[in-house]
């Protein structure tokens, strides 16, 4: 025991119960941890298996090297969105380039390198003492009984994985003259999880039988992700297995059909327009009630239907877009991929040509939640390369993509343009003459957004951004009505942003406030379209105050294109005389109704009344 006091053990020890303490920073936040005690029992438990199998700091410590890189982020993600690393938060690393991770870090970029570099120095520091000391070798007997109890925790687990495990015995009836009460439900077995059986993987091809009901041991592999530092490779793995799912995903829905077609279709020339916006809100929209004149353009169109009250499921971009774009759930948005095609499938089997032209990044050589979407198009144009050093392009550069695609000689054609909005950073999404409101953030290199100190630059370049979207949106309506044809254009913004307001000290997104989730949206049709489908523009008219959510877009898309299909949902599609309301589920500590919450603090977080359904 005296050797264990030596400075050189102390410092390991103290090093890897800093480790295990990870999951329990965002008590120093003022914030809950969920399942606290499962966690420490798995961290227990997976220092025990490791130092059993390895034996001695020295030929496990190198294996911690992924957990003290990703340390800084784990700590940053729980300091300002209260979370830790995800799988969701991998895939956006992945998908993110270069100059946009330094232009969303801006100058925090140097303190974290910093504190990378720090944290690789600690790891090296204690690498060369692990390799010194032998005090904490396991070799003794008692190794070896660790070793066979994990050897049997992991057989009995990698068993029911495969095979099974039965559920426990349903209680005996009561004895004669001991009555249920009346109104009272029987016996659930949701309202006993160890009650129910939990089904095999059945991989092998092998009938084996399921374990007993005692065998279910108690581990969760949500507490296991959840702990550190071992919890890294789970969530490492569910990743790979993420990329696995995206890249067979095409595959697997190749033979996927709609079976559209369009009603009283003919030759006459048809454009329909999806235009996807980035980070807007709905209240800094002067069509919505904004203070600033922020839509002096867009405010002047004729036959613009304008959607007050429309909430996005979830506030990022690569889970938002796919709800927007095909029949995903948004319950299931958290999911990456889904195994139907989106609505560019639909329109093309209807005889639209498709064309996703994009000004965010590339997907380039992995598939995303969203690309494999977009590649579903026959013309597939991305803008924004994206590198190390480029500046992002402004939305305009779409203009000419649009321009050739309005003029293709093919009748009927579905145009999505995906934009970058109101992006972070604020100030690069427009140019110079569009920097109304001072001071601001145009020229400030590499602000930081989670600097409080530049709430007033950072909202003023965030209401210029909503102008320079505004002016682009009405350009885009003033093409498709020079072209004189019969068209229509649809908007919604993927998600909003939380902008300091008020007392609030957060920013961004990705905080479950109502400013993330009540995102713009608007209708614009020709009068070539009115005079073709009158009971459309009456519906649309009807319906424009309605609660409606992005699963909604989907559906009326294809109903403003008049393309229709077996199975089809009118009663989601609000120029439809169908038209229903139906739950909106928002991703706020669980799934959330967000017409039965109430709105907390300055921040306007979303809770649930009742209870939110658990993810």
């Amino acid at each position: 025991m005296r050797s264990l006091l030596r400075p050189i053990n102390l410092y390991l020890l103290l090093t890897y119960l800093a480790l295990s303490a990870i999951p329990f920073v965002p008590l120093l936040f003022g914030r809950t941890v969920a399942r606290p005690w499962q966690v420490i029992g798995v961290e227990v438990l997976a220092w025990i298996a490791v130092w059993a199998v390895l034996k001695r700091p020295a030929w496990f410590h190198a294996l911690l090297l992924p957990a003290f890189l990703a340390l800084p982020t784990e700590v940053y993600l729980f300091r300002f969105y209260g979370q830790g690393i995800s799988t969701h938060h991998l895939g956006i690393i992945a998908e993110t380039s270069p100059m946009e991770a330094m232009e969303f870090l801006g100058s925090t970029v140097w303190l974290m390198v910093a504190v990378l570099v720090g944290v690789v120095a600690w790891w090296g520091a204690t690498f060369r003492l692990a390799l010194r000391t032998r005090d904490l070798d396991w070799d003794d007997s008692s190794r070896w009984l660790g070793v066979a109890a994990m050897s049997l925790a992991a057989f009995v687990l990698a068993y029911g994985y495969e095979f099974g495990i039965a559920g426990r015995p349903a209680p005996a009836s009561p004895p004669p003259g001991i009555h249920q009460a009346k109104g009272s439900a029987p016996p659930s077995a949701d309202a006993d999880p160890d009650s129910a059986s939990v089904p095999g993987a059945a991989r092998t091809g092998l009938e084996w039988p399921q374990l007993p009901h005692w065998a279910r041991l108690p581990f969760e592999f949500e507490a296991f992700a959840q702990s550190w530092p071992f919890g890294v490779m789970a969530r490492g793995v569910d990743f790979y297995n993420e990329r696995v799912y995206l890249a067979e995903l095409d595959q697997r829905s190749r033979a996927f059909r709609f079976g559209a077609q369009q009603r009283a279709a003919d030759n006459a020339p048809e454009i329909v327009v999806m235009v996807l916006g980035e980070s807007a809100r709905a209240d800094r929209w002067s069509l919505n009630g904004y203070a600033r004149d922020t839509n002096p353009l867009l405010s002047q169109q004729a036959n613009l239907v304008n959607l007050p009250d429309v909430i996005t499921s979830v506030s990022a971009t690569r889970l938002s877009v796919p709800v927007i774009i095909s029949r995903k759930p948004a319950t299931q948005s958290l999911k990456d991929g889904f195994v139907e095609k989106s609505f560019l499938t639909a329109f093309r089997e209807a005889g639209f040509k498709t064309f996703w032209l994009s000004n965010q990044i590339s997907f380039g050589k992995f598939d995303t939640p969203v690309s494999v979407f977009a590649r579903e198009a026959d013309v597939v144009q991305f803008l924004n390369l994206g590198g190390f050093t480029n500046n992002s392009n402004h939305d305009a550069i779409l203009f000419d993509p649009l321009k050739i695609a309005m003029a293709d000689p093919s009748p009927k054609k579905l145009i999505v343009l995906h934009t970058l909005g109101s992006h972070w950073n604020y100030s690069h999404r427009y140019p110079r003459e569009f920097d109304r409101w001072q001071p601001s953030l145009f020229g400030v290199d590499k602000p930081a957004y989670t600097n409080l100190a530049i709430k007033p630059q950072l909202n003023n370049s965030y209401d210029s951004s909503i102008l320079y979207t505004d002016w682009f949106l009405s350009t885009v309506i003033d093409r498709l009505r020079e072209s004189k044809q019969l068209t229509s254009m649809l908007y919604v913004a993927d998600h909003g942003q939380t902008l300091y307001d008020k007392s609030c000290t957060l920013a961004f997104h990705g905080h479950n406030t109502k400013y993330e989730f009540h995102v713009p949206a608007f209708v614009w049709y020709s009068d070539q379209f009115a005079g073709r489908y009158p009971d459309k523009v009456k519906q649309l008219r009807t319906h424009r105050k309605a609660r409606l959510s992005t699963e909604n877009m989907f559906h009326t898309l294809l109903d403003m294109g008049n393309v229709h299909y077996p199975g089809e949902r009118l009663e989601w599609s609000f120029v439809n005389p169908q038209f229903k309301l139906h739950k909106r589920y928002v991703d706020s500590y669980g799934w959330t109704n967000y017409d039965n919450a109430v709105i907390r603090g300055d921040c306007a977080e979303v809770i649930d009344k009742g209870k939110p359904i658990k993810q």
